[in-house]
């Protein structure tokens, strides 16, 4: 693993609700949703390396992701499990309540590619 994923205990509910409050780490998260573990570049279009990686950092600093390297890519996957044990019903009632929002459908590739 990448370093800086903080164990479950030190997930805090200020920094994941600072994470998800910018519509393009949400919109990244409402992808991950589904399970599937996806490659970085397979995430976001139109955004330059640097922004991406601040993106990735904001996420996986708040416990929201894992980040793990694979070859010349970082594959990334929700911490579900661990947000859900800390902050049950949390993560399901963002998504639910942003799940038609077209601002965060916007700044995300929804391609299956991983």
């Amino acid at each position: 693993m990448i370093p800086h994923h903080p164990e479950a205990a030190q997930i805090h509910l200020e920094n994941v609700l600072t994470a998800l409050g910018n519509p393009t780490r949400l919109a990244v998260v409402r992808v991950l949703a589904d399970g599937q573990e996806r490659s970085c570049t397979a995430l976001l279009r139109d955004q330059t390396k640097s922004t991406m990686t601040h993106h990735w950092r904001v996420l996986r600093s708040s416990g929201v992701i894992w980040q793990r390297p694979a070859g010349r890519e970082n594959l990334l996957s929700l911490r579900r499990e661990d947000l859900d044990a800390r902050f049950p019903g949390l993560l399901d009632a963002i998504l639910s309540a942003t799940r038609s929002d077209a601002l965060t459908d916007a700044s995300t590739a929804w391609g299956e590619r991983s």
